[in-house]
């Protein structure tokens, strides 16, 4: 059986250079995820494409990604170059398009965070790689692993965290 093709099908490698972001986006990155997504593509590579308007070659999603492929450490990965599928359709398709893909993100939860932690902290992966490589600051990763029930990574000297607190009670 054959599929309807897809914007996916055609995965292009085109110079950063020759697209732009769109006027209209509301979605904003604070500076740490922007560190992270520049970790992701540095420690896994270009694992999702910027979607770009055929004719406008206006980017519809992967603003942020495209912000991050200027960064010196990861144009050298691929030449300047940026991975695109092309869409098309009027300005209001675009804008609604930008809209669904940021709203189809989702968020994290607190919970199965905590739970990914412990994971990790369990499995032996260090406190401070969790840190790095998910780009926490210490007392997020305290608090999650605290939370998910391994309080002895939660740091007693630090403001927040009771000196009275007794593991297992």
């Amino acid at each position: 059986m054959t599929h309807k093709r897809q914007p996916l099908d055609a995965v292009t490698w085109i110079a950063r250079n020759s697209i732009k972001p769109n006027n209209y986006n509301p979605n904003c990155v604070p500076p740490p995820e922007l560190r992270l997504l520049k970790l992701s593509i540095l420690q896994d590579g270009w694992t999702q494409p910027i979607v770009v308007h055929k004719g406008s070659k206006i980017i519809v999603d992967g603003e942020h990604r495209w912000t991050i492929a200027a960064d010196p450490e990861v144009a050298a990965l691929t030449d300047g170059k940026v991975p695109v599928v092309y869409v098309e359709g009027d300005v209001a398709h675009r804008m609604m398009s930008t809209i669904r893909h940021n709203r189809a993100r989702g968020e994290h939860a607190v919970l199965p965070m905590a739970e990914i932690v412990k994971a990790l902290l369990g499995g032996g992966t260090s406190k401070d790689d969790v840190m790095f490589l998910l780009q926490m600051e210490a007392e997020e990763v305290d608090r999650l692993a605290e939370r998910a029930g391994q309080p002895d990574v939660v740091a007693r000297d630090k403001p927040g965290f009771s000196h009275g607190w007794v593991p297992g009670r």
